[in-house]
């Protein structure tokens, strides 16, 4: 698990990057300017990344929810008031996040919806199965008609919609460069939109999260080598399923198609993400059993131990850099550069991780918000690992 978060945590990074270095990150705006390169950049990541890897993280909070009643259970202890405190937890963090770094900011949505799983704690594993499905499928038809109905505007509507878009940037884009406040105006300005970003996609947060309680009430990562030829199976369905959606909404959104086609291609793209997911997971659980993907693991898997504090200061450094609390770089730095900043930065997590987590038990945020959760100091000696919870 631990690995597989430190996975997801790069793809995350790679996808907040571009959002966060400029206006018309991943295709939000067309950029007059982009290069070639550029947008071959940004396709690479919008078919392989956007929409995959925050639901990997979902599935993975699912999933380790069973862990903490588990936990809650062997100390003795009412698991409820332990997974409140973790939502309001969460809840503060990503409040902060979103107001002073990163507008896109998922915590809350996890806080918000994490209070459903406790709600659901003690459901069988068929019926969260079964509320995923049914949530999944009445969200993508819903999406699906919505898409198509875009698709199907007059062009003069979609020309003049489009052209309505890039109106306030010039605004948004000094205030960026300004001072710590005019950025902090920014952020706050931008959540309208944010919200309702965050509430289209809390559905299949939703579906990823009780995807994550069923297994983890199977305790299915637990001995994935009796589940091979399923996983086998799940990759390479997902994989057929997964990357022709995600490579349509590439080329819909920066690609050769024309910009009528963006929304559908979004919607596409959405709909089919979770299934390039479940491939994702299904192909490092299987590459881990490996020799050579056990020593993958053992590099990734420190990042996954201090995901959070990993999450929380990847947006503080990229505002740093980004916006007018430091070099004010927003919208001065091309796609290729931008990207290839992120994957240095995420080997200097590797390597820091790494450092720290054979010093430490925990990381900063994480011991903070594990000492929200327990309303206590954590003491090493009484707790479990770090990469058990």
């Amino acid at each position: 698990m631990d690995a597989l978060r430190g996975f997801a945590l790069m793809g995350i990074l790679l996808v907040n990057a571009l959002v966060m270095a400029g206006p018309y990150g991943l295709g939000a705006v067309t950029d007059p300017g982009a290069s070639a390169l550029d947008r071959t950049v940004e396709g690479v990541v919008l078919t392989f990344a956007v929409g995959k890897f925050y639901l990997m993280f979902s599935f993975l909070f699912g999933y380790s929810f069973t862990l903490q009643l588990a936990s809650a259970e062997r100390a003795g202890a009412s698991a409820v008031p332990r997974l409140l405190r973790r939502s309001l937890g969460l809840f503060v963090l990503g409040g902060l996040h979103a107001v002073l770094l990163y507008t896109g900011d998922i915590l809350t949505t996890y806080a918000v919806l994490g209070l459903v799983l406790i709600a659901a704690r003690n459901c069988t594993p068929g019926a969260a199965l079964r509320a995923a499905r049914i949530l999944y499928g009445c969200l993508s038809v819903f999406l699906l008609l919505l898409g198509l109905g875009a698709l199907l505007m007059l062009g003069a509507e979609t020309a003049e919609a489009d052209a309505e878009l890039p109106a306030g940037l010039p605004e948004l884009i000094a205030d960026y460069r300004g001072d710590a406040s005019s950025v902090v105006r920014a952020n706050i300005g931008q959540l309208p939109d944010q919200l309702l970003a965050m509430l289209l996609m809390s559905g299949f947060v939703m579906t990823a999260f009780l995807v994550g309680l069923y297994c983890g009430k199977r305790r299915l990562l637990c001995d994935t080598g009796n589940h091979r030829a399923q996983m086998r199976r799940i990759f390479l369905l997902g994989a057929a399923v997964g990357l022709p959606g995600s490579l349509f909404m590439a080329m819909a959104v920066s690609g050769p198609l024309a910009p009528r086609w963006s929304t559908f291609g979004t919607v596409v793209g959405t709909v089919t993400a979770p299934a390039l997911t479940a491939a994702y997971i299904c192909g490092m659980l299987l590459l881990m059993k490996t020799a050579r993907g056990a020593r993958i693991a053992a590099v990734f898997a420190p990042a996954g131990r201090m995901a959070l504090t990993n999450y929380l200061s990847q947006s503080l450094i990229m505002a740093l850099v980004f916006t007018g609390y430091g070099l004010a770089l927003y919208d001065r730095l091309s796609s290729a550069v931008v990207i290839l900043g992120a994957l240095l930065l995420y080997a200097g997590q590797l390597a820091l991780s790494r450092w720290l987590m054979a010093r430490c038990r925990y990381a900063p945020v994480e011991w903070l918000l594990r000492a929200v959760t327990l309303a206590r100091l954590p003491h090493d000696r009484h707790d479990q690992p770090a990469a058990s919870r």
